[in-house]
């Protein structure tokens, strides 16, 4: 009988914690399908911090590091500066690079480190409560935000992927979706992208994924991916914002 599916020699055995319709999980597979398919598993290292990913070591069957909140791309630009040839990347939620660790994205962008950051946008802090973070958007509803956010008191959503591409030691910036199949396969090739931007030594890449927390936003599975679809995405554009590569896809 032919194998026509199997799991990522990247991905471990271990059954994942996630709540049922979370995007974690579908993102963890495409990272692991594409160090894969690089055949980069012996020298890829990865860096996750405090949020729902905080136990991806246990998923990645590769290097993992872990970092204090916000702080995984110094700690991702001090692996790649001691192994220039291995594959880094950190792996965020919303709360922890747009609020927490936004000064070191920033900062790991204009020094053009030649890292990868894979940054998960759910418009909430998922692992500490649902609180309102710097994505949420306005009316949303979430624990500390019951009247859903105001502009006049909260400010307007952080756009963390054009923000990023505004400064010039990024190379690659994109964002992306999992709300579907079709666009679960362009988030992989995104993904892949990024990851050849860094080993070719081309500067800064990220990668924003929308992805869904239907525990957090009240929401059903189904209903959720409808959620990014209808109100995620006409805030959140999808699409390349900035590419420096060569060969570029749009």
């Amino acid at each position: 009988m032919a194998v026509v599916f199997q799991r990522p020699q990247s991905l471990t055995d271990k059954q994942f914690i996630y709540c049922p319709g979370c995007g974690h999980g579908i993102i963890h597979r495409l990272v692991a399908e594409v160090v894969d398919e690089l055949e980069m598993r012996e020298s890829t290292v990865g860096v996750c911090p405090v949020g729902c990913a905080v136990m991806a070591h246990q998923y990645f069957n590769f290097d993992m590091q872990q970092a204090a909140h916000g702080r995984a791309p110094a700690v991702a630009t001090g692996i790649k500066r001691v192994h220039p040839r291995h594959l880094v990347f950190s792996y965020q939620g919303d709360g922890d690079l747009a609020s927490i660790g936004t000064n070191e994205v920033i900062h790991a962008a204009a020094r053009s480190e030649k890292i990868t950051v894979v940054f998960i946008n759910n418009g909430v802090y998922g692992m500490t409560g649902g609180q309102m973070a710097p994505t949420t958007l306005l009316g949303q509803v979430t624990t500390t935000s019951p009247l859903g956010r105001k502009k006049e008191m909260h400010g307007s959503p952080l756009r963390m992927a054009e923000l990023l591409a505004t400064i010039d030691g990024a190379a690659y910036i994109t964002r992306v979706s999992t709300h579907n199949a079709a666009h679960v396969m362009r988030t992989k090739r995104a993904i892949r992208k990024a990851f050849e931007v860094q080993m070719a030594g081309l500067g800064f890449s990220l990668v924003e994924i929308l992805a869904t927390c239907p525990t957090n936003w009240g929401l059903s599975p189904q209903e959720s991916n409808q959620w990014v679809e209808q109100r995620m995405i006409p805030y959140f554009p999808l699409g390349v914002l900035k590419d420096h590569s060569k060969g570029a896809e749009g």
